[in-house]
Formats: structure tokens, sequence, C-alpha cells
């Protein structure tokens, strides 16, 4: 029987909780409906909305799922609000940029590296690796939330936008202290370009921080194209304000959409990370828990390990149905060897996407690994019970993808 999960709340988190519950028992003190947040996005930016018919579709659904689904705490939902509606003034600023500036969908986005594999499974670690090579260009932490340079910003100079990251950075760590020994988020690291999907509202981010059964339901039969064109065209924007000549692209979200990412990134090297689902449903079912928890008073955790349990095993599934056709796109990287010689595996990546691996790049890898010490934000200790969830379970969702790869 899973065990009942008690979210971790500060003092002040409890007392905004409460006086939201006292005004609207409800639970819907704070406006999230669709319309609203359109026209305060148009009145904070001074831009008018674009249409778009599947992005109004996306918006209005989630909106809809969070309303109706996720169970938010006052203080979740005025996270959420301040969320979304950095994503469409944000949606709407690109916009106007690329008006002004539409050279930018011009720029090439060299053939990327793009590391996907599980959660839990040694993505972040080998991402943050590559991401210490100078010449490689990865998505950082304050970029994914301040994609656009802010008023009178010089060139190269986004001092006050790292800031500001740094300062949210903070804040989560002081909410949720136990969230950083499972997923260290570093205002100035490589971040996971699914946070990018998110500006197209078609991404499993909100699926993944919140309850939304319906838009999650209504998302796995949408046309992903746009999302992973709205994708480059962010890159774009992010290599208009800072060129180099690599991207390494990273986020297990990938792994669900791989004929979709080829068809947009045609000469990408997929880096496949592998490691015994046991482990990475029990680690991952504990992030997820911990993630619902900052938004939500009511986190049923079973329910969503369950979902993810089972969404994860339809990812690697299609994964496997891609392979079939493209086995030629595809690197293997398997957790333990990762853990034991990660250079050895970052050198046969390279090779793979025809990089030089310099000894001067090698150095800067090894620095950030001295660095970047395991578990140096705490231990994340997890079971499958905790979940309610028997290792039997686990290894008949994945025993097409166990035996693919003898996992």
């Amino acid at each position: 029987m899973a065990l009942t999960f008690t979210p971790f709340r500060r003092r002040p988190v409890r007392a905004i909780n409460r006086v939201g519950a006292g005004l609207d028992t409800r639970g819907h003190s704070v406006d999230l409906s669709a319309d609203t947040l359109r026209r305060r996005a148009e009145k904070t930016t001074g831009l008018p909305w674009v249409a778009d018919a599947q992005t109004d579709e996306a918006l209005d659904v989630l909106c809809a799922s969070i309303i109706d689904e996720a169970r938010l705490s006052t203080f979740g939902a005025l996270v959420i609000r301040a969320r979304m509606h950095g994503i469409l003034t944000t949606r709407l600023r690109a916009a106007e940029l690329l008006r002004v500036h539409p050279e930018i969908t011009d720029l090439p986005i060299t053939p990327p590296i793009v590391i996907a594999g599980l959660q839990r499974s040694g993505t972040t670690m080998l991402h943050r690796l590559i991401g210490a090579d100078p010449q490689m260009r990865s998505v950082g932490s304050w970029e994914v939330v301040h994609v656009l340079p802010r008023k009178h910003e010089k060139p190269g100079k986004p001092t006050v936008r790292i800031a500001q990251t740094r300062l949210a950075e903070w804040s989560l760590r002081y909410l949720n202290p136990q969230f950083f020994a499972i997923h260290a988020v570093e205002a100035d690291g490589p971040e996971e370009d699914v946070l990018l999907q998110e500006y197209s509202l078609l991404s499993q981010v909100p699926e993944a921080m919140l309850t939304v059964p319906s838009y999650a339901d209504w998302l796995a039969h949408q046309d992903m194209h746009g999302s992973y064109a709205y994708l480059k065209t962010l890159l774009q924007v992010l290599a208009f304000q800072n060129p180099r000549p690599r991207w390494v692209l990273k986020t297990p979200a990938h792994l669900e959409h791989l004929d979709t990412l080829l068809d947009v990134f045609p000469d990408a090297v997929i880096v496949q990370t592998h490691r015994d689902p046991l482990r990475t449903t029990a680690s991952f079912s504990s992030m997820l828990a911990h993630g619902h928890s900052m938004f939500s008073d009511h986190v049923d955790a079973e329910a969503v390990a369950r979902h993810w349990l089972r969404r994860n095993g339809d990812m690697v599934d299609r994964a496997l149905d891609v392979r079939a056709i493209r086995p030629d796109v595809f690197l293997d990287v398997r957790y333990d060897d990762l853990i034991d010689d990660p250079m050895a595996q970052v050198e046969r990546i390279y090779a793979a996407a025809g990089f030089v691996l310099t000894d001067s790049t090698r150095s800067r890898m090894e620095e950030h690994r001295a660095g970047h010490a395991q578990n140096a934000h705490g231990v994340h200790r997890y079971t499958l019970e905790e979940f309610g969830i028997r290792e039997a379970e686990v290894n008949a969702v994945y025993a097409r993808y166990r035996a693919a790869f003898d996992l």
C-alpha cells in the first residue's frame, strides 16, 4: 500500500493557503481562465493576441483542466498564474521580435546532439557535462525563464535575467529543499528544452507539474510538429543573442516524438540513455510527488506515479518504433557505464557526431565533474513500495524495452 504523501510547507506558504481557502471554498480565488490570461498578456505587452487555432485550443484546454482538476492551493495558483503569464507575454514579444528581425528565422541550427532517455537515467549529468564544452550551445536555465532580452540590455550582457533566475532558484530551494536532492536546478546551467516547448503550449510540462488529465489526454492526440517548429524558432532567437557552432539538447519528453524531432532536425544524433526501469520508476515517482506538492495540498502520489508509469512505457515503445526505421541516428549510453567512466561516453558521442574532443575541452569537462559531485544537495531516498507499485507491474510495462536492451 502506498504511503501517505505529506507536502513540505514553509510557514508563510501555509498562511497564504489558509487565507485563500477562507476567501474561496471552491479553490478558484485566483482567476486562471484562458480569456483573462490572454487579456492580461495583451495589457502587459501592449501587443495584440496572435491567433493560432492549435495554440488557442491548447490554452483553452489547459486552463480548463487546471481549474477543474489540478486542485491548486492558493499559493500554487498564484505561481501557476505567474508562470502562464510569462509564457503568454513571451509569445507576444517573440512574435514582435520576429516581425522586426525576420532574418532570425533564417539562422541555421547545426545538427544537434539530442539526449533522450528515461527520467533519472543520467540525462542531466550527461547534458551538463557536454554543456561544459565552450563550443557547444545548450539552453540555459535562465534562458528558459527569460528567453528574450530586456529593454536596454547590452548585447551579451544578460546580467539582470541571470540575477532574476538565481533569485528564483533560491526561492525554489527555500520552498522545497528536498527537491534539490532529487534534481538540482542551476540558474546558469543547461536546462531541458521541453521547457522551451512549453511556450507552444504543447508539451509534457503541465502534466509533470500538475494533475491535468484532460489536458494530457488532449495532448496525446495532437500533431506535435507545431511544438517542434516553435522550439526551433526559439533556439534561433537564442542563437541570435548568443551564437555558438553546435547545439546539445536534452529532454526525456523527446522519446515520445523522435519522428517529429527528426523531421524538424533531420541530421540530429540521438543519444538514448538506459537504466533499469525499476530504478528510474521509483526515483522519478518521488520527483513527481515532490514537484506536484509545490502547487497542491492534495497529491495522490500513487495516481501520479501510475500515470507516468504508463506514459513512460508508451514513450519508450514509440522510440523503439522510430529506431526500427532510423537506426543510423541513435547512440546508446548505459547509466552504469556513464557513472563508471563519463568521459569515455562523451568520446563515443563526439565521434558519432563528428566532433573532436580536444584536451582543453576535456579539461573543462573534468573541472565541471569535480564541482558537481553526486548527492551534493543531499541523498535522494525512494522505493517503489512508497507508491503502491510492484516490480512485476514495472517489468510488464517495460517488457519490450527491457528485452531490446537487455535491462
